[in-house]
């Protein structure tokens, strides 16, 4: 009886001890230059949280909206003719895409769902900062209720202020500041004075303060640091065993 006990207890240890079975899958993804085939194990993993990591790091890893930027009067001009038709496709591409961000299931890790709130949160200041600044460019005084107020109030005060020098004097500041980061620091001031002298130096104005000065300011204070290190990308890959690479030459 004691030499079966034993043979019985030795049965269970082996079997605990045993490889623990996997159901690798295969999975194809590609990112920047490089397309990629490897196995997941289906055990740990759905396809579709896979596929919604996969969206996040490429495809709603940037700019969201198809917007064009005003750098010249006539753009000014026909964004201001054709303010509601601006909003209306802004407001389309929003509900087009929120419905397939907001869809998306992610692996159920920090990592992961940490980059899907992320993405969520730039996505939607995104679309505000858009919205925000087609307004803005026919009634600047409609950001004295931006969401970034507290930000880049310098900005919209001197943009929304009645007052005009005190927005040109604002633009002069700015301009003169980016000037000493370019290579030709007084063509950028020899261009700047020319638009004073211009009739619609205040429509200049607006181009400047309104899509330069203010949109940098917004933007950053919610786009996410970028990841030079590339740690996501590579957290991505080691789902992946077996996994191969085939990359176009830089």
């Amino acid at each position: 009886m004691m030499v079966g006990l034993s043979l019985a207890l030795s049965a269970i240890v082996s079997g605990q001890k045993g490889p623990v079975k996997t159901n690798l899958t295969p999975y194809s993804y590609q990112t920047f230059n490089c397309d990629n085939k490897g196995y997941f194990d289906a055990s740990k993993y759905e396809k579709e949280e896979i596929d919604g990591v996969n969206k996040l790091l490429y495809k709603f890893n940037g700019v969201h909206f198809d917007t064009n930027p005003i750098f010249k009067i006539s753009s000014l001009e026909e964004i201001r003719r054709n303010k509601d038709q601006h909003l209306e496709n802004l407001e389309k591409q929003y509900q087009e895409k929120k419905q397939e961000l907001y869809s998306l299931k992610v692996i159920n890790q920090p990592v992961w769902k940490k980059l899907y709130e992320n993405a969520i949160q730039t996505f939607e200041n995104e679309y505000e900062l858009n919205k925000e600044e087609i307004l803005a460019f026919s009634d600047p005084t409609t950001l004295k209720n931006s969401r970034f107020y507290e930000t880049c109030r310098e900005s919209i005060d001197a943009i929304s202020s009645p007052d005009r020098e005190k927005m040109f004097a604002s633009w002069k500041a700015y301009t003169e500041l980016k000037s000493k980061n370019n290579s030709d620091p007084q063509g950028v001031m020899n261009r700047f004075n020319a638009k004073m002298e211009d009739p619609q130096r205040e429509d200049y104005a607006l181009i400047d303060m309104i899509g330069l000065s203010f949109h940098n300011c917004a933007n950053s204070s919610f786009r996410q640091k970028r990841d030079e290190e590339g740690n996501v990308y590579r957290d991505f890959d080691k789902i992946f065993t077996k996994l191969k690479k085939n990359c176009d030459e830089p």
